[in-house]
């Protein structure tokens, strides 16, 4: 009986002094690295070509799995934040996995929706949002156009969404607002959280554009400049996508913190022992627990940051340009807040006939 094919697989070559990848049945190629880690990488990169598809398939004869493959490693590596795209696939492949193209409907958009629960520690389980969902039945939208649009795929198919939740209103109050802030300082690590959360509420700045920010000009996220009191959300090679990160002008009192953070050594604006803090997730449910705050989120900052500029009297236009915010949602979520609000419509109503 034949030996089972042992399939790629990395082989140290003393010779060379480089690893070199070996598969059954195909001659032997070079990584040209003496580094396993990055051999490991080539062997992963080799692996995933192996079984790259190339022909145009019915969508009955196309898998999701081949689908997602194609999507995460043709597209998913060239967007701002390909984690997004993977966290999606993950949680896709469960379900959707051993269904084919052909397969997507609204009941089976429907069923995955039943199959999505978050499941916490002492067993219990609740169901996934209706916005957690959406996006990620998004993410398999547009897998399967891209596998159209790329000629992998014949037809495409409808994903059927959720319905779209409402917009959420939560923003923290001033009194809020010190509450986290005290909550997150007071904790023995939680100093870089404190610091997360005053720039969120004073900029309005995404989640991911803060974790990215230092205090030197950077390729791969945006910087403080503390002489001219300008944040640059975005660094000189990240990609524009639909987030727009436009540099944002600090008020006093946000740049006299951030003075001071850099006079102490900090290179990152959210660091630990000197090092980029990636996520705040842990760190910013444990103080919004301490502090006795429901239904807040890392994105209730700039909720709260836009809702606090609102009430000041920020004019829509001037709010849209600050917060990198579109005029019309900012009209549409926000504009309530205004002192401002229907005033016109209040003048003419309220006229003598």
């Amino acid at each position: 009986m034949p030996r089972k094919a042992a399939g790629a697989r990395l082989y140290w070559r003393k010779d060379k002094q480089t690893y070199i990848i070996r598969d059954s049945g195909c001659p032997e190629r070079s990584t040209g690295t003496s580094d396993r880690i990055e051999a490991e990488r080539l062997l992963a990169a080799y692996i995933a070509s192996k079984d790259t598809v190339t022909g145009t398939r019915r969508a009955d004869r196309m898998p999701i799995s081949e689908v997602l493959d194609i999507y995460g490693r043709e597209h998913g590596v060239t967007v701002a934040a390909p984690s997004r795209i993977g966290y999606a696939i993950d949680a896709l492949l469960a379900f959707w996995g051993a269904l084919s193209v052909a397969d997507v409907k609204g009941e089976t958009c429907r069923r995955y929706a039943k199959t999505r629960t978050r499941r916490f520690k002492d067993g219990s389980a609740q169901p996934i949002s209706d916005g957690t969902l959406r996006r990620e039945l998004n993410v398999l939208q547009a897998a399967i156009n891209y596998c159209h649009k790329e000629g992998y795929l014949l037809t495409t198919t409808k994903v059927t969404l959720p319905e779209k939740p409402p917009s959420r209103d939560r923003w923290l109050t001033r009194d809020e607002a010190a509450k986290l802030i005290w909550a997150a300082w007071r904790s023995q690590r939680g100093k870089h959280l404190a610091r997360f959360i005053l720039l969120g509420v004073y900029t309005g700045t995404r989640k991911d554009a803060i974790l990215n920010l230092s205090f030197m000009p950077s390729t791969v996220g945006g910087w403080i400049d503390v002489d001219r009191g300008v944040m640059y959300r975005r660094g000189a090679d990240e990609r524009e996508t639909k987030k727009r990160r436009k540099p944002v002008r600090l008020t006093r009192r946000l740049l006299a913190h951030c003075r001071r953070w850099k006079d102490l050594g900090a290179r990152w604006a959210v660091e630990i022992d000197g090092q980029r803090v990636g996520d705040i997730k842990h760190a910013f449910e444990g103080a919004r627990e301490r502090a006795g705050l429901a239904g807040v989120s890392p994105h209730t900052l700039k909720h709260t940051a836009i809702t606090w500029g609102m009430q000041k009297g920020l004019p829509i236009e001037d709010a849209a340009d600050y917060f990198d915010t579109s005029a019309e949602t900012i009209r549409k979520v926000y504009y309530h807040h205004s002192p401002h609000y229907q005033d016109r419509a209040m003048e003419i109503l309220e006229r003598k006939l």
